[in-house]
């Protein structure tokens, strides 16, 4: 029977790997910057999950008078046809986050089956997958996505996502197969293949636990970069306008003159939303940084010593 004590085939403890996830996760929120970004982003999943409880009306329902200023019957006012902006706005967050969360998902798998097949098995393949990779890199995301928008007749929140999450792997693939070229000829992944490992079993038990940090940033970074094209190909028009996302109320805002009717509480909530989602995703990122990247953790360690001297050397000479 094996124990705790035995050795892995890739070379690692399971409890070493326990010790070594709790410790991360201590990393993680014992940041400061990480902590607060957390704070934020779970904020927004709750107003998502619990959309149906805490939005007021049908966001769709015109039964109000039209162009409202805010007051307690309507947190955010109405529009100028009489639906209420804060019944939108929470279905919209729900709506943004499904769309940002899901693509970064869809993306990620993408470019981590792209990326580790080809820097892991090299030769033909690698050449195949690294040119399809290259000549979505060229291509200018944006106008490629109002390209294909221009060509669907009924497009939603999640048509739009699947749409961003399938033209926006590439740079994720480029970091995956540089990172499974420099893992692919460790002592492990050798164990690993002699002992008659399969490529995808490899590529999932072996490879990608080795990853997790650059896993997490790309989906960060790939949440953010979907809202946003989202919330910009529905402020464009390229959605449904019966949809409710924070693009649409933007789309409708601009349409609606909010602006130069001076109406602030129509924009400034969808804006200031996908502002502070990107902020929360950014300071999280940050937070794996610091525990992933050698030189971050070396600089911290550092900072924190300069700091224990100048305390010691303070409080010496206030005895003195």
């Amino acid at each position: 029977m094996k124990t705790d004590a035995e050795v892995t085939a890739h070379g690692v403890r399971p409890r070493s790997k326990r010790r070594r996830s709790n410790s991360a996760l201590r990393g993680f929120f014992g940041n400061g910057k990480a902590l607060v970004g957390f704070v934020i982003f779970a904020l927004f999943v709750f107003v998502g999950i619990f959309a149906g409880v805490i939005a007021p009306y049908d966001p769709s329902s015109a039964n109000f008078g039209p162009s409202l200023t805010p007051s307690m019957a309507h947190l955010l006012g109405t529009t100028n046809t009489g639906q209420d902006i804060f019944s939108q706005f929470i279905w919209g967050t729900q709506t943004s986050l499904i769309v940002g969360v899901g693509a970064a998902i869809v993306s990620t798998l993408i470019a981590f089956l792209v990326g580790v097949y080809g820097g892991y098995k090299g030769g033909a393949a690698d050449s195949i997958l690294n040119a399809i990779s290259n000549i979505f890199l060229v291509m200018p995301g944006l106008a490629l996505l109002i390209l294909i928008e221009s060509y669907v007749k009924t497009s939603t929140p999640l048509l739009n996502g699947l749409i961003i999450a399938l033209t926006g792997w590439a740079w994720g693939a480029r970091v995956f197969r540089s990172v499974a070229m420099s893992i692919a000829s460790r002592d492990f992944i050798v164990a690993a293949r002699l002992s008659g490992a399969g490529t995808f079993r490899i590529m999932f038990a072996e490879i990608l636990p080795n990853m997790t940090s650059q896993i997490a940033g790309n989906l960060i970074y790939s949440c953010l970069g979907a809202i946003m094209a989202e919330a910009g190909l529905a402020y464009l028009g390229f959605e449904s306008i019966a949809s409710n996302s924070w693009g649409t109320i933007l789309f409708w805002a601009q349409n609606g003159g909010a602006m130069l009717n001076g109406a602030w509480w129509w924009f400034v909530p969808p804006g200031l939303a996908i502002a502070l989602v990107g902020t929360s995703l950014a300071l999280m990122n940050f937070g794996i940084d610091q525990i992933t990247n050698p030189r971050l953790r070396v600089q911290k360690r550092k900072n924190l010593k300069r700091k224990g001297e100048s305390l010691l050397e303070s409080g010496g000479t206030h005895h003195v």
